[in-house]
């Protein structure tokens, strides 16, 4: 395992409390979508961490539409992971073994990249709702200790700039039949199930609202910006931005947004948080420059940034001018307390990638 992602885990395991990692004790995790970019991230944490915590078993599920990563294999070798191919949409959870017996439901297996889930729509639609639907039907009566689903603070919107920062309360301005409706408007339903769930079945749902993650298992050919940028660097190629480079967002680092997850999942009750980092909120032309920052002195990189044009008309449509979380509600509630600015963060990330061949999440 590399120095950076073992840094990582040890930092994310370090924002638990003592009691929150108790609530582990001869647990059986099961994780949809494990091959994506934060499902690699728990599996890898929870396999290096599984002796620490007491936790039993660790199942993962994912239909690997995007593609089997190479890790998969070698992350099956540990005898406490189980690793299974699983369409959430069509697949029935109780065919799979020891899914009865699961303690902590981490739900999300979606695709979360705007250019994917714009190519699959239907599919993405369909994960984030009867995917769901079949989960929280099956776990309903079982009287699990924790489930968690992951929404996004994509179902904001585009909000007021008088609504930015954005608190949990904002309801948000969304296009029902935009190009990212799919993603967007599901996640809205998701979480309306998983209110109504809680509320007949006292089902302990706790749901995410992430904020712009980036970090180790990010594939460099996952088409959002931070990737984007990562990929340019590690070919040699110059940044090319696909606006005007004036958009805002605050980038939370996987170690710190992972920490907030668990904290959710363990919280034992209903409720909904904002996870991710206030700040610094920058523009996209600022992170370009971060990456020529690092890309230089871990590669030596030698690009500028750039600007063009999408050859995909519908490249910007509804995107959103700022994003920028309130996250005072899961520091109150959660102890949630990132720590990682997007500079250092991206000089993690860069390292990571340098030091797992570069390539490892290209395919």
């Amino acid at each position: 395992m590399q120095n950076i992602l073992i840094n990582d885990i040890k930092h994310t395991l370090g924002g638990l409390s003592a009691e929150e990692r108790s609530k582990f004790q001869d647990s059986t995790v099961l994780i949809t979508g494990c091959a994506g970019f934060l499902g690699y991230y728990m599996m890898q944490f929870f396999a290096a961490e599984a002796d620490e915590l007491g936790i039993k078993k660790i199942i993962g599920l994912d239909n690997f539409m995007l593609g089997m990563p190479g890790w998969i294999n070698a992350l099956s070798e540990n005898p406490k992971v189980d690793i299974r191919k699983f369409d959430i949409i069509k697949d029935k959870i109780e065919d799979i073994e020891g899914a009865d017996q699961a303690d902590f439901i981490i739900h999300m297996a979606s695709i979360a990249s705007p250019m994917f889930y714009r190519k699959y729509p239907i599919e993405t639609l369909d994960a984030n709702i009867w995917g769901l639907r079949s989960l929280l039907d099956f776990y309903a009566p079982r009287g699990v200790k924790g489930f968690l689903f992951f929404s996004s603070s994509e179902l904001y919107g585009d909000p007021d700039p008088a609504q930015v920062p954005t608190s949990e309360d904002y309801n948000g301005n969304v296009c029902a039949t935009g190009p990212r409706a799919c993603y967007d408007e599901s996640k809205r339903f998701g979480e309306t199930m998983c209110m109504l769930f809680a509320q007949k079945y006292n089902m302990p749902i706790g749901v995410a609202r992430p904020f712009n993650n980036y970090g180790p298992g990010m594939r460099v050919g996952d088409k959002r910006v931070p990737a984007d940028f990562a990929i340019a660097v590690l070919e040699g190629r110059d940044i090319e931005i696909l606006s005007n480079g004036t958009p805002t967002r605050t980038f939370c680092y996987i170690a710190d947004s992972v920490c907030g997850y668990f904290k959710i999942l363990l919280h034992g009750k209903y409720d909904y948080f904002n996870i991710g980092i206030e700040k610094p909120e920058i523009t996209i032309a600022q992170l370009a420059e971060i990456y020529v920052k690092h890309g230089r002195d871990i590669f030596g990189y030698t690009g500028k940034v750039k600007y063009a044009t999408s050859e995909d008309k519908e490249y910007l449509t509804n995107n959103p001018l700022r994003r920028c979380p309130n996250i005072d509600k899961a520091r109150r509630i959660l102890g949630y307390n990132p720590t990682v600015f997007v500079d250092e963060g991206v000089g993690r990330f860069l390292m990571y990638l340098k030091e797992s061949n570069e390539r490892e999440y290209k395919w």
